[in-house]
């Protein structure tokens, strides 16, 4: 049987998968990995490492990116709300980056570009969306990371890089991409017919 230390209040559940620990946040030093779905508590962030607590008191440092949060209730009268990542931005980069790419598939189809020029228009283009009701989940390319939006706020879900112990940098839209002279692809959903 365990026991739950005093004060423990669980602010984050480990993912489904589990996950690693490390000692310290570098991940030279591998520890007991974290069941499934264990409610652990945040105490500590170092960029993208997260310590947390178990509610036996046992800590690790852990990928805090991966972590799910609990939620909380409404804040106390006069508390403004948590902020978090705005979506918009993010969906507004993968409809360019989508338009973009649809738009170079057009001129390869209409016999306008071969296809070598296809593939330099392309190259780099990293898109990924699922939209299945009002769950939405982006790849966000600059972060290389996967995203969870419920249509207020985003939250990664999973990630291809190791944690590093500075912060992420904020959000800011790549420049456009150069397109011929001669055309341009469309601005618009719309401008698709």
């Amino acid at each position: 049987m365990t026991t739950t230390e005093p004060g423990f209040r669980p602010s984050h559940v480990v993912p489904r998968e589990g996950m690693p620990t490390w000692s310290t946040p570098d991940g030279t030093q591998p520890s007991a990995p974290l069941d499934p779905l264990l409610p652990v508590q945040l105490t500590d962030r170092r960029g993208d490492w997260a310590r947390v607590v178990c509610s036996n008191g046992w800590s690790a440092w852990v990928d805090g990116r991966l972590l799910v949060s609990v939620p909380m209730g409404p804040p106390a009268a006069g508390q403004p709300p948590a902020r978090s990542a705005d979506p918009r931005p993010l969906l507004a980069r993968v409809e360019g980056e989508l338009g973009r790419y649809r738009w170079a598939a057009e001129e390869l189809s209409a016999g306008r570009v071969d296809s070598e020029t296809f593939q330099q228009q392309t190259r780099g283009m990293r898109v990924g969306l699922v939209v299945d009701g009002e769950a939405l989940w982006l790849y966000d390319a600059a972060h290389e990371r996967w995203c969870y939006c419920d249509g207020v706020s985003l939250k990664t879900l999973a990630t291809s890089e190791r944690p590093s112990a500075s912060m992420p940098p904020p959000y800011e839209p790549e420049p456009a991409r150069a397109e011929p002279p001669d055309s341009a692809p469309p601005t618009q959903w719309g401008d698709f017919r």
